[in-house]
């Protein structure tokens, strides 16, 4: 049983559940923390790997940007689409592999690097887990390059101990903003608020998408739309962000869904019911967070089309949508809702 179903899935029947065609989430095997003994709160020490069209990903380079760690926490951009049957370590695995050549944009990507890290210039995020003994390979991977270790690999923990600890991280931002209120009830309608939004939106984008039983299906379809719903209405009343005046730790935590809604879960995730676009309030929030300092350059939606649809059957991305504009440039224009 998941203790805190805002940040990992319950696990409960997992093999069964998996077996009778629900998307299952595992559980994130590193869970130290940036504070304790061995891994202290030091500016350059750390360093992120990730992929830009993994939305847990997103999360954490959100929280890099807008906590002002970009120059103090040192980062590797994976490919978007993993190895394939032919590759000589196995399919699926991340790659950090600068010179792949992108289906979309018939080039190599300039946000994707080498592996630095670690300082053996690895290829495969895999490898990094086998340095310490674990079959993982997911990202984003938090790293100690000190002490040559992963701290974490939970990115709903990375971003609380990047808030936390920013500060001392070395961020030179006077007017970040705390993720976390200090105050006890608003703290609770964070967490409240995560709660709903892991469980219908984050994760319920991918129980929609990848599960392959039609009832699963049509519960997460139901449930994602409703909480969409719920959201524009919250933010009806005029506040700026979802618990007010302040951008929250849980503005951050929807964004990078609601930011691959209209352009790609629409049509890979099955999430067809609405387009963001046809939320008001919701759509003016995401115009709102995306236009925030480092937030348009934390994420990549042509990364985002090439992850998800680069792994299609065919392999082909859609060019759409262009309707009212592309996107993200639609971003830009909080009037088009």
């Amino acid at each position: 049983m998941s203790k805190n179903t805002s940040t990992e899935e319950d696990q409960a029947d997992a093999k069964g559940r998996r077996a009778r065609g629900e998307f299952v989430r595992g559980v994130s095997g590193f869970r130290h923390a940036i504070g304790d003994a061995e891994f202290p709160a030091e500016p350059g020490r750390y360093h992120l790997f990730v992929a830009l069209n993994c939305p847990w990903c997103h999360r954490v380079t959100l929280a890099r940007a807008v906590l002002g760690l970009e120059d103090s926490i040192s980062m590797d951009v994976a490919f978007p689409n993993r190895t394939g049957d032919a590759d000589p370590v196995g399919p699926s695995l991340w790659e950090f592999a600068p010179d792949r050549v992108a289906t979309l944009t018939s080039s190599t990507l300039p946000e994707c690097t080498t592996e630095t890290g670690t300082g053996l210039g690895l290829r495969l995020a895999k490898e990094i887990y086998q340095r310490e003994g674990s079959d993982e390979q997911s990202v984003p991977i938090l790293y100690d390059k000190i002490a040559g270790r992963i701290v974490n690999n939970e990115s709903a923990e990375i971003i609380r101990m990047l808030d936390a600890n920013a500060e001392h991280l070395g961020s030179t931002m006077s007017d970040r903003p705390r993720l976390v209120p200090a105050d006890p009830e608003q703290k609770a309608r964070v967490d409240e608020l995560n709660e709903r939004i892991y469980v219908t939106i984050n994760n319920g984008a991918y129980k929609a998408g990848f599960s392959s039983d039609q009832a699963v299906y049509a519960q997460a379809f139901d449930a994602y739309f409703a909480t969409l719903s719920a959201l524009n209405q919250l933010l009806s009343d005029g506040r700026p962000y979802l618990t007010g005046s302040a951008f929250t730790e849980a503005d951050l935590r929807l964004f990078p869904t609601v930011y691959r809604h209209d352009p790609v879960y629409y049509v890979r995730m099955k999430l067809n019911g609405a387009r963001i676009l046809d939320y008001p309030h919701l759509w003016r929030w995401l115009c709102r967070v995306y236009a925030l300092p480092g937030v348009a350059k934390a994420g990549s939606l042509i990364h985002c089309r090439q992850g998800y649809f680069g792994r299609t059957w065919n392999g082909v991305v859609p060019s759409g949508p262009l309707l009212p504009m592309p996107y993200p440039e639609a971003y830009a224009h909080p009037d088009l809702a």
